[in-house]
């Protein structure tokens, strides 16, 4: 009888590289204060892809080696750390250029991977609904088309009848014309999840539903947060990007209001840009919501630069103008007494998901948000047209209903079109 073969799946052991600015540049926040900080984020997601990190390397320099990404000292040094450590392979802290990436695996002899490619792979993984698997691809192909490299004639095709010799059409311009066709494919079903999003955006206008968009830091704890209010069962994990597909769940709220929660896809410093353009429709959601829920990791030390992020990736969305209410999650972890204060929010509250603290505070604070977009109103309707009281229900908040000899008292607060009817 054959013998079967085991298959072992071998963990990769990677060393983390990163370039951090030496002086500080005057903003918010100096390239000093991301250097380490962006290289444990790095590892957290070498973690959650599945590799070990076995070292780490940081140069200080003013800007990335435009051949080699760090200089050809520090080159040597990581072919050395990596002979050491028994490492199999680098992951760079930027999105390499082509350039980078082939002159770093000739010097280091080991394989070498970005950022992106690491953000791409955990993505791939995370995905289960076909549109995060079409978006997914679309980024992966958009990614891989900027890095096709000839390797000369070599790659050249010849012809295989009378009047088609010669060098023929190169390996790499078919790579080339095959990936392009495969993403124009792509965007054409994007194209069509766009139109159905739109299409149950409108039916949401139609019969008034406010949206609030859930949008944060990855592993801020978006989806404890949309399961304790709505139980949505959406997956938890202390891991960055645990769940990648956008889940839309109604929050029913004192009032017999009801409010549509969005759950969207946590943002993260130095976000492909891939991965923006190709997660446009499901980021849209933020986009077109009434109101914007800014989860925060109270807990994190690396807070404010986590919520200046979080602001900068919504201004390169385009989403402004939205009312903000920044929940400072994780209250069960924090330890200092410290106000909490977002000055780009409209409203701040100290929450826990986890516990459920806080959130009896936070569906007060939503009512008295859809209230102010309504008209209260007092009067007595005819039994004749008693239908309007299901409306009232539906689209706005009824306070009282009595019933009397002369017909329906009620007092309730009403959008401005139904009020026009009454």
């Amino acid at each position: 009888m054959a013998e079967g073969f085991a298959i072992e799946e071998t963990e990769e052991r990677v060393i983390l590289v990163g370039v951090s600015g030496t002086d500080d540049d005057g903003g918010e926040f100096s390239l000093r204060d991301f250097g380490e900080d962006s290289l444990d984020e790095l590892a957290e997601l070498v973690k959650t892809a599945g590799a070990a990190v076995v070292g780490r390397l940081l140069q200080k320099r003013e800007l990335m080696h435009p051949g080699t990404y760090v200089g050809t000292g520090k080159v040597a040094e990581i072919k050395e750390m990596a002979e050491r450590l028994g490492a199999t392979g680098i992951v760079c802290d930027d999105e390499l250029s082509p350039a980078q990436l082939k002159n770093l695996e000739q010097a280091l002899e080991v394989k070498v991977m970005d950022r992106t490619l690491i953000i791409l792979d955990i993505f791939a993984a995370r995905a289960t609904t076909s549109e995060g698997k079409i978006q997914v691809e679309l980024a992966q192909l958009k990614y891989r088309l900027s890095r096709l490299t000839g390797l000369g004639r070599s790659l050249s095709r010849l012809g295989g009848g009378i009047g088609t010799r010669g060098p023929g059409e190169k390996k790499l311009e078919i790579d080339r014309r095959l990936i392009k066709d495969r993403i124009a494919q792509l965007n054409r079903e994007l194209k069509e999840v766009r139109k159905h999003r739109e299409v149950t955006r409108a039916q949401r206008e139609k019969h008034q539903v406010p949206v609030a968009a859930i949008v944060g830091y990855t592993n801020a704890g978006k989806s404890t947060l949309l399961n304790r209010l709505t139980d949505a069962g959406v997956l938890e994990e202390d891991k960055l990007f645990a769940t990648l597909d956008p889940t839309t769940r109604v929050l029913a709220l004192p009032g017999r209001q009801e409010i549509l929660l969005t759950d969207t896809v946590g943002f993260i410093r130095k976000l492909p840009h891939h991965l923006i353009e190709a997660f446009q429709s499901t980021l849209e959601e933020a986009k077109y919501a009434d109101y914007i829920l800014h989860v925060v990791d109270a807990s994190n030390p690396q807070m404010e630069q986590q919520m200046h992020i979080v602001y900068d990736t919504l201004y390169r969305l385009g989403i402004q103008g939205k009312t903000i209410v920044t929940l400072f999650n994780k209250q069960d972890r924090v330890t200092g007494g410290e106000p909490l204060r977002d000055f780009k929010a409209d409203y701040t509250l100290g929450i826990s998901a986890k516990e459920g603290t806080g959130l009896d505070e936070l569906k007060e604070l939503l009512c008295r948000l859809l209230r102010e977009n309504k008209i209260l109103v007092e009067r007595t309707i005819s039994y004749e047209a008693a239908g309007v009281l299901q409306q009232i229900r539906k689209s706005g908040e009824l306070l009282e209903e009595e019933y009397r000899p002369e017909g329906i008292f009620i007092r309730a607060y009403v959008p401005a079109d139904l009020y026009g009817r009454l």
